[in-house]
């Protein structure tokens, strides 16, 4: 498994819908890119400038909101996942 260092965060982005709520099928094209992604695994948190523990604030399960195109996209046993910086996550969906 893949352990994030610092105030990083692995993630996996949740597909896309393919339709839309009055089901028109959306061509490949035409979605957009999700930001919605699961939090997979956190790293233990960094410092900031002054040398003060930074918490994590998010947490293994959750689903969150990230920025469009941010982080690190890499392939780990043929799946994909991203890694992020925390700073990168904008809120958690509950």
């Amino acid at each position: 498994m893949i352990k994030p260092l610092s105030d990083r965060v692995l993630i996996k982005m949740i597909e896309a819908e393919e339709t839309t709520k009055s089901g028109i099928i959306l061509a490949s094209n035409a979605q957009e890119k999700p930001q919605i992604a699961e939090v997979i695994e956190i790293g233990p948190g960094g410092l900031d400038s002054e040398g003060n523990k930074i918490e994590m604030q998010v947490k293994k399960g959750d689903k969150i909101i990230t920025s469009k195109y941010s982080g690190t996209e890499i392939k780990y046993e043929g799946t994909e996942y991203i890694i992020v910086k925390q700073s990168d996550i904008l809120a958690i969906v509950e």
